[in-house]
C-alpha cells in the first residue's frame, strides 16, 4: 500500500547516464509515507502548471533537465597562522555551493574585535562560538570544506552553534557579508570513528536527507530524517544514526543543510544504512529548478560531493516528493568485535 502510487519516471537515459533511481509519489502517497503532518501549503498562491496525477490511473513523469555531475575535489582551506581566539578578520565571501577559497585574507585590528572559539566535543562534533559585539541580529555564513550555512548572531552580536566536522583538522570560516570574520581550528581526533553524509542547499528548495537503517521501513525505527527525534546517546553508543539541521531559514537567501551521522566503528550491528535524498513539491519550488549539492566522507579521509539540478513538476504536484536513491552512496554497516 505505501508504494502504491509510486510513478517512476519515463526519462530512461538519465539512469542510464549519471545512475540515479529517481521517483515520484503522489500526495496521497506521500502522507501515508511520513504521516499527516506533512507542512500544509497554499496551492492558490501557485499557478498550475502540469497535471501529474489523477486519483485513480498512475501515470509516467518525463523528468528533465537534471545534471549531476562529480566535483573534481574539495578544496581544503589553508591552515591560516592564528590561535584559537582571533580578532577581526577579513574573509573573502565566496559564492553559495561553491567551496571556499583556499586563500584568505590577513587579519587586521577593527575598533571592535571578533572573537570565535572552536573546541571538539562528543560525536566528531564542533563547538563553534563567536562574539561580535558590532555585529548584533547580523547574518553570517559558516564555511567548513565546502559546507555552508547560514546563521545569526543574536541581539549582543553573540553566537554559538555545533557543527558536524568533515574533517580531522576542522577549520571554520565565520564570514559575515561585508567580509568582515573570523577563523577558528580545532583538532577531531574521533572523527575516523563515524561515517557522514551532508547535503545543502539554498532557500526553500525542500530538499530532505533520509537514512533508513538496516532495512528500516518509512515511519519505523531506524528511519533517520529531520521529521523524527534526535538521539545523541544511540549515536555515541552506536545503535542508531543521528540527522542534524544546520542553518537558520529565516535569515536572507538561506543556505542550509542536513548532515547524517552513524558510528560505525561502535556498532554491533551489520547491514545496509539506505540513503536518499528527497525534495517535497511545495508552492516555493514547484515549476521551477532547485539545486543541491551532496558531501560525502570518503575512507581514505578524502570528500566526495555532487552537485544536483532538478527540475521541480508543476503546481499539480504539490505535496508529492521527488525520490533520489543514488545520489549518496549507501553506508555498508560491519560488526567490529
Amino acid at each position: 500500500m505505501l508504494r502504491k502510487k509510486e510513478i517512476m519516471t519515463a526519462a530512461g537515459t538519465l539512469a542510464i547516464a549519471v545512475g540515479i533511481g529517481f521517483a515520484m509519489q503522489s500526495g496521497d502517497a506521500a502522507r501515508e509515507r511520513y504521516g499527516a503532518a506533512i507542512r500544509p501549503v497554499d496551492q492558490a498562491d501557485a499557478p498550475v502548471q502540469a497535471t501529474i496525477m489523477s486519483d485513480t490511473v498512475d501515470v509516467l513523469l518525463a523528468v528533465q533537465d537534471i545534471e549531476l555531475t562529480s566535483a573534481s575535489g574539495t578544496e581544503v582551506i589553508s591552515k591560516p597562522s592564528i590561535e584559537t581566539d582571533v580578532n577581526r578578520a577579513s574573509v573573502q565571501v565566496v559564492s553559495d555551493l561553491v567551496a571556499p577559497d583556499t586563500e584568505l585574507a590577513p587579519i587586521k585590528l577593527a575598533e571592535c574585535q571578533i572573537k570565535a572559539a572552536a573546541k571538539p566535543i562528543a560525536g566528531a562534533m564542533v563547538n563553534l562560538t563567536l562574539s561580535a559585539p558590532c555585529a548584533p541580529n547580523e547574518r553570517l555564513t559558516v564555511h567548513h570544506n565546502g559546507m555552508m550555512f547560514t546563521q545569526a548572531t543574536d541581539s549582543d552580536g553573540l553566537l554559538e552553534l555545533i557543527a558536524p566536522a568533515l574533517t580531522e583538522q576542522a577549520v571554520f570560516v565565520l564570514a559575515f557579508a561585508n567580509g568582515d570574520g573570523a577563523v577558528v581550528e580545532t583538532t577531531v581526533y574521533d572523527l575516523d570513528q563515524f561515517d557522514r553524509v551532508a547535503l545543502q542547499w539554498r532557500g526553500r528548495a525542500g530538499f530532505q536527507l533520509h537514512a533508513r537503517e538496516f532495512g528500516a521501513d518509512y515511519n519505523a525505527p531506524g528511519h533517520v530524517w529531520a521529521g523524527t527525534a534526535p538521539d545523541v546517546l544511540a549515536l555515541i553508543n552506536g545503535e542508531s544514526g543521528f540527522l542534524m539541521q544546520l542553518g537558520d531559514a529565516n535569515t536572507p537567501e538561506p543556505l542550509l543543510a542536513e548532515v547524517y551521522t552513524f558510528q560505525t566503528a561502535k556498532t554491533s550491528q551489520d547491514g545496509i544504512v539506505d540513503l536518499s535524498v528527497e525534495a517535497e513539491v511545495t508552492a516555493m519550488n514547484c515549476g521551477r529548478e532547485i539545486e543541491a549539492q551532496s558531501i560525502e566522507m570518503a575512507v581514505n579521509g578524502s570528500l566526495k560531493t555532487q552537485d544536483l539540478v532538478l527540475a521541480v513538476p508543476g503546481c499539480d504536484a504539490i505535496g508529492s516528493f521527488l525520490v533520489l536513491n543514488n545520489l549518496v552512496s549507501d553506508l555498508r554497516v560491519a560488526f567490529n568485535q
